[in-house]
Parts: C-alpha cells; sequence; structure tokens
C-alpha cells in the first residue's frame, strides 16, 4: 500500500469576519505514523479534521498529502484517500452487506473476513438473514457498540492511506475500545493514523502527539 505522509501550513476560520480558528499551524505527519490529538474543548481539534476533508477551506496555507495540495484537487479524489470513524456511528436503513459495501465492490468473503476481524462475524451469522440482516434507521436495531464496530468494518474494506478516528471510543464500552485499538494496531500499521482523543489511554501508543491550544498544536 502507498503510505502516506500530511503536511500543513495553514489557518482556517469559518467566515470572513470571525478570527481564525486554527493559526499559525506548521506540521508533518510521517508516513506509517501513529499521532494522537488531544487538546481541550474548543482548541481546534476539530477544526483540524474538517480542513483535512475540506468540509472547510483554509483562509490561507495548504494542507498536503504526499505533496499533493489537497485544494488543487476533487473532493471524490482525496476522500477516497481518507477514512474515517466517528464518535457517533451512523449506519443507514437497509442490510448489513449494504451498509458495509453500499457499492458493492467486493466479494462475500471479503466481507465475512472483515466482520470476523471486527469480531461481528459470529453475531451476523446467528441471524438467518446473515448478510442480509435488517437495518433500521440510524441502525437504532443494533447497540452503540455494534454500530461503532461495522463502521470499523467499512474502513478495513476501504483501506485508505489515512484514517482518522475522531473520538472514535468516546461512547463505547471499554471491551468494544479495547477490539478497535487493537484493531487498528494490528490491520493498520502500515497507514497513517490521526487519533483525536480525550482518553489518554487511546493514544498512549501514539508516535507522535499534538496538544492543540487555542488553534495552535504543539509537538
Amino acid at each position: 500500500m502507498e503510505q502516506s505522509t500530511v503536511s500543513l501550513l495553514v489557518q482556517v476560520r469559518y467566515a470572513e469576519h470571525l478570527p481564525s480558528i486554527l493559526r499559525n499551524i506548521s506540521c508533518t505527519i510521517p508516513a506509517r505514523k501513529k499521532v494522537g490529538i488531544v487538546g481541550r474543548t474548543g482548541s481546534g481539534k476539530s477544526t483540524f479534521v474538517q480542513a483535512l476533508f475540506r468540509i472547510v477551506e483554509p483562509r490561507e496555507g495548504t494542507i498536503e498529502i504526499d505533496n499533493v495540495d489537497i485544494c488543487k484537487i476533487g473532493l471524490h479524489d482525496l476522500r477516497g484517500r481518507l477514512s474515517i470513524i466517528l464518535q457517533d456511528p451512523t449506519m443507514f436503513e437497509g442490510t448489513i452487506r449494504g451498509n458495509l459495501d453500499p457499492l458493492n465492490e467486493y466479494t462475500d468473503q471479503r466481507v465475512w473476513e472483515v466482520l470476523d476481524k471486527c469480531q461481528l462475524g459470529d453475531l451476523v451469522r446467528q441471524n438467518p438473514k446473515k448478510l442480509d440482516s435488517t437495518v433500521v434507521e440510524n441502525g437504532e436495531n443494533w447497540s452503540v457498540g455494534q454500530r461503532q464496530l461495522f463502521c470499523l468494518g467499512q474502513v478495513l474494506l476501504k483501506r485508505s492511506n489515512v484514517l482518522v478516528l475522531d473520538e472514535a471510543t468516546a461512547s463505547v464500552d471499554s471491551a468494544t475500545d479495547g477490539i478497535i485499538q487493537d484493531t487498528i494496531r494490528c490491520k493498520f500499521s502500515d497507514c497513517t493514523v490521526l487519533t483525536v482523543a480525550h482518553r489518554i489511554h487511546s493514544v498512549v501508543d501514539s508516535d507522535l502527539i499534538l496538544v492543540f491550544s487555542e488553534g495552535t498544536p504543539l509537538v
């Protein structure tokens, strides 16, 4: 797999009349490194993630992935290289397979392999419909922990160069947190992983730590 380096020299604000939320950011995240991103509420962590996905555009400066300015490529190309697991897992009405592989790009065998890696395989096999098991709106017939593991399965199938965990384990129990952390450690060793977290044990194994303070990261 290609190994992605992320470089930032950027300022971000939400509107012209507002002050910069991110400012004086200058850092390079080497390929394959695991980076923890911490800081108080309002320090700029979430805006950093939004800027990486171009949900907000930089006021000035650049964000580069492998020396490519992300503002100069299409959103589809950019987001095809990125994956994210959010604090509040989202599932859509339909089936397990449809949620894991909405474009029907992978074989059933591959989908089962991913479910087993997420420790969901046995649970899905218990349902007579198996991969066609029902998912109601917002996935509410599955627990929060199970929904988060399904989201992990989506990421495992996609295998992007850069993985962002945005408070991904804040709403799950310690057992599910452990599954997610172990899977990230074992299955994403060749990816660049950015972990936004409040729980210190979620970033304690990181290669680097970025501490955000008032919109500026301190390495």
